[in-house]
């Protein structure tokens, strides 16, 4: 069994800062690559950022200078540090790790999802 759990939304003034963490947790082999998506009220979910196993990096155009996606391999985990935030920010955020598991099968995981509310 491998579950991602994820932590760090809440609630965040306009040009504050938050950091979302994301944990793959049981058997895991390895993970290639992880991302953090978002879904608005009534928007489709959307990709904010991917990181593959070898650290290269994709960024949504709207979020571009302001996020940062990293992982740590040792930990299982992948993170997302989010400058700058703005209203229009605001959304469930999810993480998803494509992960081997130590049975050798090929999962495609999502983490339950964590609001993120930017308000004044």
């Amino acid at each position: 069994q491998v579950q991602l759990v994820e932590s760090g939304g809440g609630l965040v003034q306009p040009g504050g800062s938050l950091r979302l963490s994301c944990a793959a947790s049981g058997s895991v082999l390895s993970i290639s690559a992880m991302g953090w998506y978002r879904q608005a009220p009534g928007k489709e979910r959307e990709l904010v950022a991917h990181i593959t196993s070898g650290g290269t990096t994709n960024y949504a155009d709207s979020v571009k200078g302001r996020f940062t996606i990293s992982r740590d391999n040792a930990k299982n985990t992948v993170y997302l540090q989010m400058n700058s935030l703005k209203p229009e920010d605001t959304a469930v955020y999810y993480c998803h790790a494509q992960v081997v598991s130590t049975l050798y099968k090929y999962l495609e995981l999502w983490g339950q999802g964590t609001l993120v509310t930017v308000s004044s």
